[in-house]
């Protein structure tokens, strides 16, 4: 039986120029040992609200309060299937200048210069590397983006199809 999973992340930006990563304890579950990002599952309170969510895990998972976060916004959804679960991913983006102020048992906190994110020797999941290319090449979008994650056709590589999130009546 296929079930729904509903998650929101957070991509926050410190001076605009480092991106606020996590490198996921070795004892973890879900990527163990890789570099993310903050965020976690839904309540089931929260189904209409995922950024309420996103600054849940954020206040959570770091100790910074909504208070501090600047222009939080919907970038992506992502859609994927995981094992048996239809994953649906909220990512936002925002900024602060505020520093983590809590210890999680998830993993280790830190800023990572952009330049340094995408860096061949920091282990990221295909997913989130994915995602972060994207955004990269087009951070300036006026507009949120959606992504379904399968495989090519041609080599049968993981792959995630974005494209931007319009109303049809606008284009």
């Amino acid at each position: 039986m296929i079930k729904l999973r509903l998650l929101s992340t957070a991509l926050l930006f410190n001076n605009r120029n480092e991106l606020l990563m996590m490198k996921r304890a070795a004892n973890r579950t879900l990527s163990p040992g890789k570099w993310g990002a903050i965020g976690g599952h839904m309540e089931p309170y929260e189904i209409a609200s995922p950024k309420h969510t996103c600054l849940r895990e954020i206040e959570e998972e770091t100790g910074i309060q909504a208070a501090n976060i600047e222009e939080l916004q919907l970038r992506y959804v992502l859609i994927r299937l995981y094992h048996t679960e239809i994953r649906q991913q909220f990512f936002y983006t925002g900024f602060t200048n505020a520093e983590p102020t809590i210890e999680t048992e998830e993993g280790d906190l830190f800023w990572v210069p952009k330049q340094e994110v995408l860096s061949s020797n920091r282990d990221l999941p295909h997913v989130f590397r994915s995602l972060l290319t994207h955004y990269f090449d087009h951070e300036d979008s006026a507009h949120p983006w959606i992504g379904v994650a399968g495989k090519t056709a041609e080599t049968d590589e993981p792959c995630i199809r974005w494209n931007p999130l319009i109303d049809p009546g606008i284009i």
